[in-house]
Parts: C-alpha cells; structure tokens; sequence
C-alpha cells in the first residue's frame, strides 16, 4: 500500500534560498510549499526555515512573519523543524555581529559568535563529527562532506539533560579554524550549519532522514 508524501513547508520570510531548499526536499520525496501562511505552516507534516544574511536582520524578518510563534507553537506540540544556515543559528539564545548583540529565539542557550579562523567566510567543503546514534546523519559515511558558508558560529553547546526518560541533544561539530556547532537533533527540533540542499549525495540522504521522521 502506498503512503502519501510528507507536507513540508519552506518558511518564506525573506531570508533563505528557499527555491534550491524546495527543489532538494522534492527530490528527496517530499510534498513541498513555499510559503509564510501562518495555518499551512502549523499544519505540515515538517517546517524548514532557511537562512541567509545578518544573524539581527534574520530575526527581525521571522519576528515581522510571525515565525517565532510558528516555531515555537510546533515545538510545543512536538511537530518537527529543521533550521538551516542561520536558520539554525537564530535558534540560539543571542548573535554577535560587528560587536552588535541581538536576542535569537532561545530554543537552546549559547551565542552565535565570530569564527577565528584564518580563511573567514568558511565557505566550502568540509567533513563533520556526528555522534553515535544520530538519526540525521544515518547512513553517512565519517568522510562525507557538507557544503558550508558561513563567518559566523556555536562554539559552545552547554545544553543537556539529567531526565533518563529524555533523551539527550545530539551535537554535531566540524572544525574550521576552532571547533563549531555544525548541527543538532533535539527532539522535534533539528538544525544544521551547513546547506544540506548544497551538499550533493550527502545532503540528499540528509534530508531524505529528516523527512523519513515526521
């Protein structure tokens, strides 16, 4: 008997390479809508939020579409998320941009700070560290490489959880220059550094694990 594909909706808030994000979830078997309706957003299987640009302006940009709400009104109802690229970084508690702090949404404590690093953007290829047991990079081989683009970064992942009934967050790092948050899985909520919808094969499987969960 077959099975209809999952409904996932790219957040359109004007910050994110939502139409190569729509065109990868379609390969990898998924139903997708570009969109910033607020009931189509809350009502999909899965919400992808893009992002591209300045930490202050992304979140100014998803606070103007209600995103926030949207974000956390699904996480409250353990309907998944994916954030990428920024999109993953405004989920932290702040950013610091040209000495300019500015509130993310808080999802998980820690700063988005400068990387140092003698090449800045880390812009290109790169391997990453995946923690045994992560569903989001199943079936990846330790050398597949994922295409990053980014000046800016997690250092520091002190989030973590003393309930055996909870599972604890999965961190994923990947070192450019310093070591660095490259993703995450913690319960309904997934992000990832690096551009999945840019990364080939990798990326492909990837996203074909995130929508294989919803």
């Amino acid at each position: 008997m077959s099975t209809s594909p999952k409904k996932v909706v790219v957040f359109d808030y004007g910050f994110g390479n939502v139409r190569s994000a729509e065109r990868a979830l379609a390969r990898a078997g998924a139903d997708v809508e570009i969109t910033r309706d607020f009931d189509r957003a809350m009502n999909a299987d899965g919400l992808l939020v893009p992002g591209v640009g300045a930490f202050a302006a992304c979140m100014k940009g998803l606070l103007d579409a209600r995103g926030d709400w949207i974000i956390d009104r699904r996480l409250s109802g353990g309907r998944p998320v994916l954030g990428i690229c920024v999109g993953m970084q405004i989920l932290f508690a702040r950013g610091i941009e040209h000495g300019v702090e500015a509130a993310g949404l808080d999802e998980w404590p820690g700063t988005v700070a400068p990387l140092k690093a003698e090449v800045v953007p880390h812009m290109g290829w790169n391997t990453v560290e995946a923690p045994p047991r992560s569903q989001l990079f199943a079936g990846l081989d330790a050398d597949a490489r994922y295409y990053f683009v980014h000046s800016y970064a997690v250092h520091d992942w002190s989030l973590e959880t003393t309930n055996p009934a909870i599972r604890a967050p999965l961190v994923t790092w990947a070192t450019h220059g310093e070591p660095f948050v490259a993703a995450v899985e913690n319960g309904a909520l997934w992000a990832t550094q690096f551009h999945p919808e840019k990364s080939g094969d990798a990326g492909a499987q990837l996203l074909t694990n995130w929508i294989e969960t919803l």
